[in-house]
């Protein structure tokens, strides 16, 4: 049988696509492969979101010319593809620079893979353009892949953020209808997966038709979502402040199956900065709107991206990031220094931050908000929470899985617990994760 080895960098979003990647070619006979040496197809599934991650691609494929040669030398053909917001951006430079390349193509494409394999036997291939065509309806069924799945429902961005390369690597902002997605959440469900998160560049930007035509919220396609039978939990991500509507704070307020966790994105507590970034919001309309949300579910845990350093960021500027994030506390968080995307509006300016300020803000930035994810984390010790059980844990007899907020959890529970939830109380929380015992009878029960 032939195989496939399918890497992937990057989002949420990445995953998901590798993950379909990967069931296209089992449709067409390939078997998945963790070993890139015993692997007849290699696809790069890449992300241009990071600092130099053409360059890093580059390198990976400098190694694959080498594996590629070695397995021609043995008689056997290796097809490289890469794919992904990479291909996107590169385009036929990628084909300039690495010769054992293949296949290139967008990451609204590769629904076309198959033909595309096929096609570079003659001669290497590249599509990276954005198809008329719903490249959904052309998508095998989905295999399983364990208890919680990623589920695409929006792709694309019309924001752009000047730092930001999403709405040129990933196109205008499009949504799948309800249906659509309430079909392929059941299959899911019925592979054995108990939670979902609900995907998308701009997610609660979603506008897919709904069943009488009109175009529906992420709110109403969650309560469309609460009729799956057997799904226990919804999640969703990556959201924007402007796109936060009412209908979305009442879902985490009323609707059951929505977890108590959101991950909505500010980049600056600077108003100067934010205007600069094309936020299109200010540090104040984000503390607001975070008030609102915490009054509808108090018990919500919060999470958000930063960037420090961005060009003609003051001290005064990162001050008042660092306001925000005391005044309205995460218990999770990314924060990145910034770097330059080409094409993008942020790269051409000329007020660039020195290294070694950006190096020190982002090490106060991320001290505080490591206190603020442990002071988080150590909360939770004494309480008791119901624990999504995903897999078996690191030691025999143990089982780990997530609790409402997003905190890995593990305790002694046995395997038949897998899928299950579990009430579990909370002991001891280490530096990543928590421990904690099921109770009496529960996992048991279970």
């Amino acid at each position: 049988m032939k195989k496939a080895y399918v890497k992937s960098y990057g989002c949420q979003m990445n995953a998901y696509d590798a993950g379909r990647m990967a069931d296209v070619l089992a449709a067409e006979g390939y078997s998945a492969t963790d070993s890139v040496e015993e692997a007849d197809v290699v696809v790069l599934n890449t992300c241009h979101i990071r600092e130099k991650a053409a360059e890093k691609v580059y390198s990976e494929l400098g190694r694959l010319r080498v594996l590629k040669g070695e397995r021609a030398e043995g008689g056997q053909d290796t097809c490289i593809v890469v794919a992904g917001c990479v291909a996107q951006a590169e385009g036929r430079e990628i084909l300039s620079r690495a010769p054992a390349v293949d296949v290139v193509v967008g990451p609204q494409s590769y629904h076309r893979l198959p033909d595309l394999l096929r096609q570079s036997r003659e001669s290497r291939v590249v599509d990276t353009e954005f198809p008329v065509e719903d490249k959904f309806d052309h998508l095998p069924a989905r295999r399983n892949r364990g208890v919680t799945g990623f589920l695409t429902v929006q792709e694309g961005c019309d924001k752009f953020c000047a730092f930001c390369v999403v709405p040129y690597t990933r196109g205008a902002e499009v949504s799948r209808s309800v249906a659509a997605v309430v079909e392929e959440a059941r299959r899911l469900v019925e592979g054995g997966v108990r939670e979902i998160t609900l995907i998308g560049q701009n997610v609660n930007a979603y506008h897919g038709d709904g069943p009488d035509g009109a175009a529906s919220t992420l709110g109403q396609l969650m309560e469309a979502l609460a009729s799956v039978p057997g799904l226990l939990r919804l999640r969703y991500t990556t959201s924007h402040p402007n796109d936060f509507a009412d209908d979305l704070i009442v879902a985490h307020e009323r609707n059951p199956l929505v977890m108590p966790y959101l991950h909505l994105p500010v980049q600056s507590g600077s108003d100067r900065i934010l205007h600069a970034m094309n936020r299109r919001h200010t540090g104040d309309a984000y503390r607001r709107l975070i008030e609102r949300i915490r009054n509808a579910r108090p018990d919500i845990a919060l999470s958000s991206d930063f960037i420090v350093g961005f060009p003609g960021e003051t001290d005064a500027d990162f001050a008042e990031t660092m306001r925000l994030v005391a005044d309205i506390g995460f218990a999770a968080a990314f924060s990145f220094k910034y770097s330059p995307r080409a094409g993008t509006p942020a790269a051409e300016r000329a007020d660039a931050v020195p290294e070694a300020v950006k190096t020190e803000r982002l090490a106060a930035l991320q001290q505080l908000l490591d206190a603020q994810r442990h002071a988080f984390n150590a909360a939770a010790v004494g309480t008791v929470a119901e624990i999504l059980v995903e897999k078996t844990g690191r030691h025999p007899g143990q089982v780990a899985g997530k609790t409402p907020h997003l905190q890995a959890v593990q305790f002694d529970a046995p395997p038949s617990t897998i899928g299950t939830l579990v009430p579990v109380r909370i002991t001891r929380a280490g530096s990543n994760s928590l421990f904690g015992e099921a109770l009496e009878g529960a996992a048991a029960a279970a």
